[in-house]
């Protein structure tokens, strides 16, 4: 059996750099008291390795009550502006491990709302990111999810709007999406925002699952990024898994299969992808 394993599969950029900084600050102050904002990314195992090092995940700001000394890191995805200035409050010593494409999308909003513009976000609505995004906007800011609610969308088309996305949003959707405002009559801003590796790894699995028998996506339960990648995956492959580690691969193999293309997301370890790797070769 031949196994194609995407070339981009695994740690992004802002990925690598959160959780570096997290083992760099366990590493060297082993005296102080480590926090994240919320999970560092949505990977539960480097999350649970994390925590077994001591480090603590802090899921609100109810909980940064009598907390005023010791380091927090801000998760990979952002966090709101009034989250951060919460932060700020506590005296922690602060680390923002936000992911620089997701700060600059703060930025463009940030500004061109000041500039009047009303906002509109491409992405899912109760996302971490989506709900830093949001809260940067000084006026009217709308959350669009699907082609569908673009569709349904019915505001003033006399104001100027400027249309940013999720870092992780499925590329397709959002030409699409884009296509309907535009046809709609919106006087809109277009700003693409969706980060370079969500686009290699969403056309990189597109390409591999046109044609494997059989495609396995690796990411974690509740990482958005890799469930977009097992959408596109699966629309082009039936056979296609969505796993977290090797105990979850429930492979059905038949005759049929010859080739099987292995994928994973943004917050996906190295080590779990190459497990996955040897187990199907070696096995199958």
């Amino acid at each position: 059996m031949e196994v194609i394993v995407a070339e981009h599969a695994g740690f992004c950029f802002g990925v690598t750099k959160a959780v570096e900084t997290v083992y760099d600050q366990i590493k060297n102050a082993s005296d102080v008291n480590i926090y994240t904002y919320g999970p560092i990314i949505h990977n539960e195992i480097v999350v649970s390795d994390l925590e077994k090092k001591g480090v603590k995940v802090i899921n609100s700001v109810e909980e940064l009550d009598g907390i005023s000394e010791g380091t927090i890191v801000i998760r990979s995805h952002g966090v709101t502006k009034e989250v951060h200035q919460k932060i700020e409050e506590t005296g922690l010593n602060i680390i923002d491990a936000t992911c620089p494409f997701v700060k600059r999308i703060h930025k463009i909003v940030d500004e061109e709302s000041k500039a009047g513009k009303s906002i509109i976000v491409v992405g899912s609505a109760n996302h971490p990111e989506v709900e830093g995004i949001v809260s940067y906007a000084r006026g009217p800011v709308f959350v669009i999810d699907s082609p569908k609610e673009a569709e349904n969308f019915n505001e003033n088309r006399e104001l100027e709007y400027t249309l940013v996305s999720q870092t992780t949003f499925n590329r397709n959707k959002f030409q699409e999406t884009v296509e309907i405002f535009e046809n709609n009559g919106y006087n809109i801003n277009i700003v693409n925002t969706i980060c370079n590796a969500t686009d290699e790894r969403q056309s990189e699995a597109e390409e591999i699952a046109t044609k494997a028998d059989a495609v396995i996506v690796i990411g974690g339960a509740h990482s958005s990024n890799s469930r977009k990648l097992y959408d596109i995956c699966s629309q082009k492959c039936e056979q296609t898994y969505f796993i977290q580690t090797l105990e979850d691969l429930h492979f059905n193999k038949n005759n049929d299969i010859k080739l099987v293309g292995i994928t994973a997301g943004a917050s996906t370890p190295k080590n779990i992808i190459e497990e996955v790797q040897n187990y199907v070769r070696t096995n199958f």
